[in-house]
């Protein structure tokens, strides 16, 4: 990063593929689904500025994974979490980072496809804000990149717990946390990084 900032930007769409088939799953279900609508939007406005879209997703312990059978195993008849792959479902033009732990940088190839990219900003959405998003963004903010996390584009199993990461990661990462229905992507992008 240091080398060449960049001021483009990239959308991070972290473990939004999910069949919230766990612990705490039935908790996170419904702010899930509402982050799942203003990711949808804020997916819109990317796609309008050329902002590229990369999903970064657990890989749910099967490590044969690749993304056509994480997004099968989530929306199998019996989970939960469909209505996140009907709103959410990837497209071809999208890209597909697998994860084997809570950061998206950690053992992926986040770190060698963000500089191809040309990208220095990013905009992490998704579950669970005080979890991958928090990690993310904490291993984002030692690489030097510009955050934004829209507050209601993220996710915990408590909005209490999404508060704190949000304060965490406003105060501690420099992230811009103001909500996608109050900053637009074009206004955030105009911003000097």
């Amino acid at each position: 990063m240091a080398d060449s900032p960049s001021h483009a930007a990239a959308l991070i769409i972290i473990d939004m593929i999910n069949d919230l088939d766990f612990e705490g799953g039935e908790q996170l279900r419904p702010p899930a689904e509402a982050a799942a609508e203003r990711i949808v939007a804020l997916r819109g406005e990317a796609d309008a500025a050329g902002v590229p879209v990369i999903y970064v997703n657990d890989n749910f312990g099967h490590w044969h994974s690749e993304r056509s059978s994480i997004v099968e195993h989530c929306d199998r008849a019996d989970s939960p979490g469909r209505a996140l792959i009907a709103a959410l479902r990837p497209r071809d033009s999208d890209f597909f980072v697998v994860k084997p732990q809570f950061s998206g940088f950690y053992a992926t190839n986040l770190p060698v496809l963000l500089p191809q990219l040309g990208v220095g900003r990013l905009i992490l959405t998704g579950v669970a804000a005080d979890i991958c998003v928090l990690f993310t963004a904490a291993d984002a903010h030692m690489r030097e990149y510009d955050l934004w996390v829209p507050g209601d584009t993220v996710a915990s199993e408590s909005d209490s717990h999404r508060r704190w990461a949000l304060e965490i990661m406003r105060h501690s990462m420099c992230a811009e946390t103001c909500p996608s229905d109050e900053l637009a992507l074009a206004d955030w992008l105009a911003r000097e990084a």
